[in-house]
């Protein structure tokens, strides 16, 4: 079971019909919507400041949403995919937006809806990414627009595979743990 922490008067809030991974963390102040995942090794720690995470939204193995106190929140919209092991901080992600495996996302950005931060990409403090387009590298910079329906079929498409995927983990919730013998 996923472990949920009551911190400072805070207690996260879960939306319906959302996958939690055994290990995952989520702390104090964070409002999960419905139909969510948030997969194993994730930390979601609303200890200093608010996290808030729409609908449909997958938030991949090892990532750890956090932020700054009393100076900065997360705001992610609908259907995001936050990749594995990707850090935001103090960030707000559109609808449809997709986060890349191990970006980091620093205090005060914003990603547009439907704009695709690549792998390892880092997003420095105050960055505007505008709606469909793709950011990379170190420090992250336009690399270039994108259609806005070949974003949102991708986008659509990973953020749905995940709820399909989280699905195979509420179905063999009622099935007994196999053990291997050696």
């Amino acid at each position: 079971m996923a472990l949920i922490k009551t911190v400072r008067g805070f207690i996260p809030q879960i939306g319906k019909d959302c996958f939690l991974a055994d290990n995952a963390t989520i702390i104090g102040d964070v409002v999960i919507g419905d139909g969510c995942s948030i997969w194993f090794n994730a930390v979601l720690r609303g200890d200093v400041n608010a996290i808030r995470i729409g609908n449909h939204v997958n938030i991949q193995d090892g990532a750890v949403l956090h932020t700054l106190y009393q100076k900065s929140q997360v705001h992610i919209g609908d259907y995001v995919s936050i990749g594995h092991n990707v850090i935001v901080h103090g960030a707000t992600i559109e609808d449809y937006a997709l986060i890349g495996m191990g970006a980091t996302l620093l205090d005060h950005v914003i990603v547009g809806h439907g704009a695709i931060v690549a792998a390892n990409a880092l997003v420095l403090t105050g960055t505007v990414i505008e709606p469909n387009t793709i950011w990379a590298g170190v420090p992250a910079k336009r690399v270039k627009a994108v259609a806005a329906e070949q974003s949102r079929e991708m986008n659509q498409r990973i953020a749905h595979d995940y709820a399909m995927y989280a699905g195979w983990f509420k179905e063999s919730d009622n099935l007994p743990d196999t053990q291997v013998d050696d």
